[in-house]
């Protein structure tokens, strides 16, 4: 049986948040009921093909509930584990940024006053959902809470993201990220590894480019081949090469090997509901994969940042 260390070689998310608060912080996810951009027409239609229905927000509430609603469910549920925990609302199904300034401030205002426990925001978006004024909002927010900001990059090839419809370029991902840290607006950034037609070396470089960026989180993932999306119909029509679990812990360990030590890390795998996955299945047992990862550091004797090079 795969036993929990006592401590981990890189820099989590619960222990930045337990720093910062002094308490345990959980986030509560929440549904707002937008859309995306690159399914409306705005900047795409049809979505990444690896978006499920929902938005990349399986887990969080239903957006015919009002957020007051969401927000207790799902407190409720987690503070059955951590009953003393302040929380952070995370606005993550669909891009959290599309819809009109004066929604957004509405929408946002409401969630900072949904509990006296909670301390900040998370809000996952594209960039293609971001200008000034929308970002002007979110530089007011962030003066009166802990604010995060997460956008997807997934890769910086720009064949794997014709492969996978992203809808933008790399140069519009940069031009948001360097906006945002402008009025020194937290970034969490999205990748994912096992993308199709992506080796080692190619995940390795989307690394490398993050670590160019001025970034205060970052979330690796598994690619996740799900029903009701494009790639899962694709998968089941004609298969395709996934990592398997030793493969993405050795690529991810490499990956945090060199990352920026003082980044955060938010995730090392991530989620999928059991009924609507279809590969790989052992993406499924989430805390052996990350117990996996934390042998790997130890077996390797290496910690985020060994071979870290700054960029000039």
């Amino acid at each position: 049986m795969t036993t929990t260390l006592p401590f981990k070689r890189y820099k989590t998310l619960h222990d930045a948040l337990t720093s910062r608060h002094g308490v345990k912080v959980f986030k509560v996810p929440l549904n707002a009921g937008f859309s995306c951009p690159n399914k409306d027409g705005t900047s795409g239609v049809g979505g990444c093909i690896f978006c499920s229905p929902s938005g990349s927000g399986d887990f969080a509430g239903d957006p015919l509930d009002s957020l007051s609603s969401q927000y207790e469910n799902r407190k409720a549920m987690l503070q059955k584990k951590w009953p003393d925990a302040k929380t952070i609302a995370y606005f993550q199904a669909n891009t959290n940024t599309h819809a009109p300034v004066e929604h957004l401030r509405k929408l946002f205002e409401t969630a900072l006053t949904l509990d006296p426990a909670l301390v900040g925001l998370s809000i996952a978006t594209r960039c293609d959902a971001l200008d000034e004024e929308k970002i002007a909002l979110l530089a007011k927010l962030r003066d009166r809470t802990h604010l995060q900001v997460e956008l997807g990059l997934q890769s910086i090839h720009e064949k794997t993201a014709q492969v996978i419809n992203r809808g933008h370029d790399l140069a519009c991902f940069t031009r948001a990220v360097q906006a945002l840290r402008r009025h020194d607006i937290d970034v969490v950034v999205h990748i994912i590894n096992g993308l199709p037609g992506e080796d080692m070396a190619m995940m390795m470089a989307t690394l490398d480019y993050v670590n160019t960026l001025d970034i205060q989180g970052l979330k690796i993932h598994m690619l996740h081949i799900m029903h009701d999306t494009a790639l899962g119909r694709q998968y089941l029509a004609t298969p395709f090469p996934l990592l398997d679990l030793k493969s993405y812990v050795e690529i991810t360990g490499r990956q945090i090997e060199r990352l920026n030590p003082e980044v955060v890390v938010h995730r090392v795998t991530g989620d999928s509901p059991r009924d609507s996955l279809i590969a790989p299945l052992w993406t499924l047992k989430k805390f052996v994969v990350m117990n996996t990862l934390d042998h790997w550091f130890i077996e390797h004797n290496t910690r985020q940042g060994a071979t870290f090079k700054a960029s000039t």
